[in-house]
């Protein structure tokens, strides 16, 4: 089994900044794609941005120029760091990976909880 675990959220104003984590463990053999999603009340989960083994980036045109993925593949860790935020892009943030939990490479997707991210004056 893997687990994913979101940190960083928070109230921030207009304008400001903030720095997303998601943790991965458990049995994880080599982990794909992965990639930051959000949904925000009354609104269909919307993919962010995503960021391939290679880190290869791929943004929203809502996170184009402001956000920005990461990863770290020894700490089996993604970041997103977000900044000019708005009022829109309040929303939960989740964490998505496609993870092979052993040699043979059979790919499984995990979802993480979701961290709360508000935007607000």
């Amino acid at each position: 089994q893997v687990q994913l675990v979101e940190s960083g959220g928070g109230l921030v104003q207009p304008g400001g900044s903030l720095k997303l984590s998601c943790a991965a463990s458990g049995t994880i053999f080599h982990i794909e794609d992965m990639r930051w999603y959000r949904q925000a009340p009354g609104n269909e989960r919307e993919l962010v941005a995503t960021i391939t083994a290679l880190h290869y980036a791929f943004y929203a045109d809502s996170a184009k120029g402001r956000f920005t993925i990461s990863r770290d593949n020894a700490r089996n860790t993604v970041y997103l760091q977000m900044n000019s935020l708005k009022p829109e892009d309040t929303a939960v943030y989740i964490c998505h990976a496609f993870v092979a939990s052993n040699s043979q490479r059979s790919y499984v997707d995990y979802w993480g909880r979701g961290t709360q991210v508000t935007v607000s004056s």
